[in-house]
């Protein structure tokens, strides 16, 4: 690749994510008072991470029997209200349990 080459897509990247940046600070120059908008903002990086690390969870180990069982078990452990650290833990040595499991299984 030609080095001009290299220059305009970076110019265009920069570009791009400037806009993405600043417009919110250019449309929006008073403070929401909306409480509802308000709440729905505070929530959106949550979401997107969400929807992000979710499906890739799936795809993390060999197996998505095994992958399944580490999202149960780390689903349920958050819903008993168990911290990060633990819960990462539990589903990480469930989805391992299981790999070895089914592994074991295969050698049978």
């Amino acid at each position: 690749m030609r080095v001009g080459v290299f220059w305009i897509y970076l110019l265009v990247m920069f570009g791009v994510t400037y806009v993405i940046r600043v417009s919110p600070f250019v449309i929006f120059r008073k403070k929401i008072d909306n409480k509802y908008v308000r709440a729905f903002l505070a929530y959106i990086p949550y979401t997107v991470l969400g929807a992000m690390t979710f499906p890739a969870v799936f795809y993390a180990t060999g197996s998505v029997v095994s992958a399944a069982v580490g999202v149960i078990a780390a689903l349920g452990l958050a819903y008993r209200g168990k911290g990060l650290f633990p819960v990462a833990i539990c589903a990480s040595l469930a989805a391992f349990l299981i790999s070895v499991a089914e592994w074991l299984e295969g050698l049978v």
